[in-house]
């Protein structure tokens, strides 16, 4: 991870948001043989006594599970949208063009789960994920008890306690506010990609450029 100063995230509530809005992320780590491993689940996080908890669950025997067995050093991705930026369309165009994107890299130790807790993971998860609609057929305990008996002896639950949060919020702070404003109005003629980030610069404006009046 880049570690740039005005590209970091300081605002600890809005990092927790974003995680919440990107819960699809990459967890990796590395196997007997220092071999990197990862995958992608969608993780559910929560406070607990000042800790910060990830839960999740994934498929028995995989790779990354033995992988995690070995290694209990984790780190978790989360990434939301991302675009394109012309060098183009700065103040100077003779500037190489360049990448705008919002990532959280979350470290921790995974630990994984019994089968109760596993049923707890699950319950919690789908009914989240659902919104917490109680009569959705989906989630866990209006599932089948045959079904989720069999779906539950190939998976296994895990937990992650965050040990160090770092990010990079690569959103132009660098530029001069023409550059700035003009990529925003670039992006803004974009697909949801640009519009995203856009907007997040847009709402961003008067904190990287305290002394320019709005």
């Amino acid at each position: 991870m880049y570690n740039l100063p005005h590209h970091k995230e300081q605002n600890a509530q809005v990092i927790k948001a974003f995680m919440y809005k990107y819960p699809f992320a990459f967890l990796t780590g590395c196997d007997s043989e220092n071999k990197p491993v990862a995958t992608q689940v969608p993780v559910f996080m929560e406070d607990k006594e000042g800790r910060q908890i990830l839960r999740g669950h994934i498929m028995k025997n995989t790779d990354h599970h033995k992988a995690f067995l070995h290694n209990e050093h984790v780190l978790v991705v989360f990434t939301g949208h991302n675009t394109y930026v012309s060098g183009t369309w700065y103040s100077n165009p003779y500037t190489p063009s360049t990448w705008n994107y919002m990532s959280v890299h979350a470290k921790g130790i995974i630990r994984f789960l019994n089968d109760v807790e596993l049923m707890d993971v699950l319950r919690v998860t789908t009914l989240h994920f659902e919104n917490h609609d109680s009569n959705s057929t989906t989630i866990f305990d209006n599932l089948p008890a045959e079904y989720t008996q069999k779906l539950m002896k190939a998976i296994v639950a895990f937990s992650i306690e965050i040990t160090e949060i770092d990010t990079v919020f690569k959103l132009s702070q660098d530029r001069d506010v023409k550059s700035y404003e003009h990529i925003i109005a670039q992006l803004s003629k974009q697909g949801e990609n640009g519009k995203v980030i856009a907007v997040e610069m847009e709402k961003r404006t008067k904190e990287v450029f305290p002394d320019v009046k709005q």
